[in-house]
Formats: structure tokens, sequence, C-alpha cells
């Protein structure tokens, strides 16, 4: 079930006596995640426990988010909940344009070179800056890091899990 699932944030702290709670946020869309009246699932990572719960209002303070959900009016009952996830369904997904993926699409991707050479599978997706690099583990050596740009990535086949790719001078 939890394969289903997208996490767009963890619950770091509780915030105040009325049941609110400081959320680092994981998601590219938190306006949307933590609208009001949006719904969410409270993730137990240890046990896998799940909770479905419904956004009341939300707030950025400092890149965290201070959120305050229907279910809940005191500190008492949300302190539990320190450390879990907050998930949403894959068919709650926001549309993405093209040429834009979720990391749960790129990961696990073959990638083949544009002429034909297998480099090896995706593993990680790396955001130091100005673009994101993925993280190829190859099969004769360690990894590969592409840089995900128009000169190096050339195709990315999501329901064949392929992406083909153009491999510039220095990168292996």
């Amino acid at each position: 079930m939890s394969d289903s699932l997208l996490m767009v944030g963890k619950i770091v702290n509780t915030h105040g006596i009325r049941g609110e709670l400081k959320i680092l946020p994981h998601t590219d869309f938190p306006e949307v995640r933590f609208a009001p009246k949006n719904k969410l699932k409270i993730v137990n990572p240890d046990s896998g426990e799940q909770i479905d719960v419904t956004v009341a209002s939300a707030r950025l303070v400092k890149q965290m988010y201070i959120i305050k959900l229907n279910e809940y009016d005191n500190i008492n009952q949300v302190e539990k909940y320190k450390g879990c996830e907050l998930k949403v369904s894959k068919a709650d997904a926001v549309d993405l344009p093209d040429n834009e993926y979720y990391y749960y699409e790129i990961i696990g991707c073959r990638v083949v070179s544009d002429e034909g050479e297998d480099l090896g599978v995706i593993e990680e997706i790396l955001r130091p800056g100005a673009n994101d690099v993925w993280v190829v583990k190859m099969p004769s050596r360690k990894q590969l890091l592409l840089p995900v740009i128009d000169d190096v990535v050339l195709d990315v086949d999501v329901e064949a899990k392929l992406v083909k790719v153009h491999l510039l001078e220095g990168l292996l």
C-alpha cells in the first residue's frame, strides 16, 4: 500500500498547544498539498500505520509549514506523530508539464547511450544547484553522475523505464 503513496512532508515537531504541527515539506507543490480541506495521510514509518486527516489551515514560517488538522485541537493529541510522514496517493499527484517527472518515475530507469551502450540503472537523484544530477549505478564501475540538461538527456520513456543519453566528453 505504501508504494502507492507519495511523501509530501515530514512532521518534525508540534507547534503551540492547539494541536498544530511543524512540517518539513518534501513536495514541489506545498500550496496544493497543505491547502485547507486537502486530504493527507499520516504514516508512521516504523509500524506502517496510516491515519486519514484533513488540513484545516497552514502557513509558511521559515521554510517550514505550520499545519492545523481538522481532527486535532490539542498538543496532547498530536505529540505522538513527531517523526511521522505526510503522504498522498499517487492518484492525487499533480500533473506535471511535458519533460518533467516525479522522482519515483525516474529512479529505477535503465540508461542507454545514444550509441546503444547499456550504462546502468538510475538509483538516486541529487539536487546540487542549477540542475538535478541522476546517479547511475553501472555494472563495470561504481557510479556515473549525469547532469539533467538537454545536451545530455535525449529521451525519457517512463512507461518503458528507459532513458537515452548522450555522453559528453569527460562524463565517463
